[in-house]
């Protein structure tokens, strides 16, 4: 496990995705760890080389006893963003997350490049952490758990129970009691608020609008309060990530990627190459270079204008929204084309998907499904070119 030592204790840290990507640093809420980004991490990995932690007291980083600051926090979160290699990173943080956030845009702004501010709050009641304080060192995690998850969640969420919302639940139980208390005490004494001014980092904060802990009018306040940022609500409770998923993931990578299609752009022609250039590299991506290239190629006067139109609109608009993943996007193309009765487009990207992200097994999952929705002499002819398909695969495979 990569650990990095900070003021006597050791914090947790892991990467995922390319390394090239822009690094992206997510911190954690209080009472969760790194594991809460579950929903949206690989919406974010596509995009960015992801940094996550456990802030000090939670998850696999140690628990030192007594009190924390706001400013020991970030200095972890940069003692970690030194240790993955980010000289400069963007961040995003949920709750103390995100407070942990306004403290390193604010005193280290040399770092910061975006700044997303999920659910969170410049300034709190001390009095509310001094008795949930109390609680805690009386009678254990126990006897806050259910309040604080009643906050994390809105009822209905929490009516589905979920896998994600029984880990979150379990986190919560495990989180060591002195770490936990360590860090209501750094929320509790924090002053955010006078350094919020000073904060020159590109910002958008998310506010829930059924969020107990941190109402949307704190979310309105901070973004009132930093130069220029901008706020979102999300009809969600206090984790916006868990209740909205691909909405957050759509806000933030279009956000964090100074947006994907520019208001005023320069001009149409400007906008046309940046969305061409950007779908050319999706298509082959998805459609591998050499049969991309192929299909250019071949390209007449006639057509031309209809390839250039597929690579723009296809692949530079849609394949590059940010909220479905490949595997979820081939899946819906196979069915649609599936159902067209397209079967060149279907046989495309059923050998294509199998090359790259898709398994036999999804693969029949999707046929079987069709033959209910779409009728058996349909699934019939889509088992027979996908069969076709697999042999072939098989054949060439190395042995």
């Amino acid at each position: 496990m990569p650990f990095v030592h900070c003021d006597g204790a050791r914090i947790y840290w892991r990467v995922d995705g390319r390394p090239e990507n822009p690094a992206l640093l997510l911190v954690n809420s209080l009472g969760s760890d790194h594991a809460m980004w579950a929903p949206v991490l690989d919406g974010l990995v596509r995009a960015f080389r992801v940094i996550r932690m456990d802030t000090r007291g939670h998850g696999a980083s140690d628990a030192p006893a007594g009190d924390y600051t706001l400013e020991r926090l970030g200095r972890d979160a940069l003692a970690v963003a030194d240790a993955a290699g980010a000289a400069r990173f963007h961040f995003a943080g949920v709750s103390l997350g995100g407070m942990t956030g306004m403290w390193i845009a604010a005193h280290a702004p040399e770092r910061v490049d975006r700044l997303v501010l999920a659910n969170t709050s410049a300034t709190v009641d001390p009095t509310v952490y001094d008795a949930r304080i109390a609680a805690i060192r009386r009678d254990g995690m126990a006897a806050v758990a259910d309040a604080v998850l009643g906050r994390f969640f809105t009822p209905g969420y929490i009516a589905r129970a979920t896998p994600h919302y029984a880990t979150v639940r379990e986190t919560l139980l495990q989180t060591d009691p002195g770490g936990y208390t360590g860090c209501c005490a750094a929320i509790r004494d924090m002053a955010l608020m006078p350094h919020l001014p000073s904060i020159r980092a590109a910002t958008l904060v998310i506010a829930g609008s059924f969020d107990p802990a941190t109402p949307p009018d704190h979310g309105h306040r901070i973004a009132q309060a930093i130069p220029g940022a901008s706020i979102v609500e999300l009809p969600t409770a206090h984790f916006s990530h868990s209740e909205r998923p691909g909405r957050f993931v759509d806000l933030v990578v279009r956000f964090l990627q100074g947006s994907a299609r520019p208001a005023l752009p320069a001009s149409r022609h400007t906008h046309d190459t940046l969305r061409h250039d950007a779908g050319l590299a999706r298509r082959k991506e998805v459609l591998g270079p050499a049969y991309v290239e192929e299909r250019l190629a071949r390209a007449e006067p006639f057509t031309a204008g209809f390839q250039d139109l597929i690579t723009r609109y296809a692949w530079g608009e849609i394949w590059t929204r940010p909220v479905l993943d490949d595997r979820t996007r081939r899946l819906l193309v196979l069915a649609q084309t599936l159902a067209l009765g397209r079967w060149e487009e279907f046989r495309l990207h059923v050998a294509k998907g199998l090359a790259a992200e898709l398994d036999e097994a999804e693969l029949e999952e999707l046929l079987l499904m069709s033959a209910i929705y779409c009728g058996v002499p349909c699934a019939n002819t889509a088992f027979h070119h996908a069969q076709e398909l697999l042999r072939a695969q098989a054949g060439s495979a190395p042995r």
